[in-house]
């Protein structure tokens, strides 16, 4: 890491900002008839996040919409240290996006109190007006990378070049891996640290926020960052 570059953070939303995965528990409580197979699919690889999770989506009701938000606003709780870290990064003016392959309606009440301004936060939208939600997909990927992401957050990235950034990725999950492989940082937990561990990808594991603040004041001291 080099201090003479501007450090900009890309932060992980299911399962990172909150304790759990939404899109995960949403099909896991509703249980829409046929989205077992599409979630396995999704998970071994055989279909794409973007295709995946349109498709799981369209099993719902759109008139399901209020039930959905009240669901996932009772139980998906945010970790431990996220209000402290935002705190951190305004007061060292470090840049922080939201990136996410969640979904605007859920994602944008449980960031209200936040503060975090809208054009900081990167996700997927949705379509209420049909029978079924449609999940729309207005950061989809960009060369070179052909992943068919939904959310595509190597090109978010991409958008913020490594010659003047530092790119620190914070995440869990697979979805954040293609980030991990080009990030200079990368802060991790769960699926993202055994991915980065099998693969040879340096990371910093963390549980909560105020893990990270730590190690980030630490870097600070040492001149790195």
């Amino acid at each position: 890491m080099s201090s003479s570059k501007k450090p900009v953070i890309f932060c992980d939303f299911d399962g990172t900002i909150t304790n759990s995965d939404n899109i995960v528990a949403i099909m896991k409580h509703f249980q829409p008839a046929g989205y077992e197979p599409i979630m396995h699919h999704i998970v071994n690889g055989h279909t794409s996040i973007r295709e995946g999770v349109g498709a799981m989506f369209a099993l719902m009701p759109s008139v399901q919409k209020d039930e959905i938000i009240s669901y996932v606003l009772g139980q998906a709780g945010i970790r431990e240290g996220f209000a402290r870290f935002l705190d951190y990064v305004r007061e060292q003016q470090i840049e922080f996006f939201v990136t996410s392959g969640g979904i605007d309606f859920f994602i944008d009440p449980l960031l209200k109190p936040f503060d975090i301004p809208q054009d900081h936060i990167f996700c997927n939208g949705a379509d209420f007006s049909g029978d079924n939600i449609q999940i729309t997909w207005p950061h989809p990927c960009e060369k070179p990378c052909t992943n068919d992401c939904g959310m595509c957050k190597t090109t978010i990235i991409r958008q913020y070049p490594a010659e003047q950034y530092e790119q620190i990725l914070i995440g869990d999950s697979l979805t954040d891996f293609e980030g991990a492989k080009i990030a200079d940082l990368v802060y991790s937990r769960s699926h993202l640290t055994l991915k980065c561990q099998e693969l040879g990808v340096p990371h910093v594991p963390f549980e909560t926020f105020d893990d990270i603040i730590e190690d980030l004041k630490q870097k600070q001291k040492q001149g790195v960052l």
